[in-house]
């Protein structure tokens, strides 16, 4: 019988930050007592990321002139990654050979706070559209 308890015991522990609970582990007529794992301290991963945002911010890097290639590479080393690109005339381009276009807008604005994970816009044209 101790056996028995001894190895439900181990299962207990080893699944505690799951939250199990072993009952009624007894005989018919001599039941056991309940035993419930407590509760796991960690953070939650949410909790973790709230927490690492609002203490992290970052300031936006100004790009306006910039060809596109040099504003991505300025976001990226001022810890941005989370970029957006967008044809400045309305026409749905794609910006494929970044270098040959030129910043022209970006939002949020240059000298805003914001956290890592902060999607940044790009807005640029073609050298050529100018």
């Amino acid at each position: 019988m101790r056996a028995v308890l001894s190895r439900m015991l181990l299962g207990v522990v080893a699944f505690g930050g799951l939250g199990l609970s072993v009952t009624g582990c007894g005989t018919a007529g001599n039941p056991a007592p309940a035993t419930t794992a407590a509760a796991s301290t960690t953070p939650t991963a949410a909790a973790t990321a709230a927490s690492s945002t609002t203490d992290e911010l970052i300031t936006v890097p100004d790009v306006s002139g910039m060809n596109h290639q040099q504003a991505q590479d300025t976001m990226q080393a001022a810890g941005l990654f989370n970029l957006r690109e967008v044809d400045g005339k309305g026409l749905g381009r794609a910006l494929v050979v970044d270098r040959n276009w030129v910043q022209v807008a970006q939002d949020p604005p240059a000298g805003s706070r914001v956290p890592p994970d902060t999607v940044i816009t790009l807005t640029a044209v073609k050298y050529t559209d100018r």
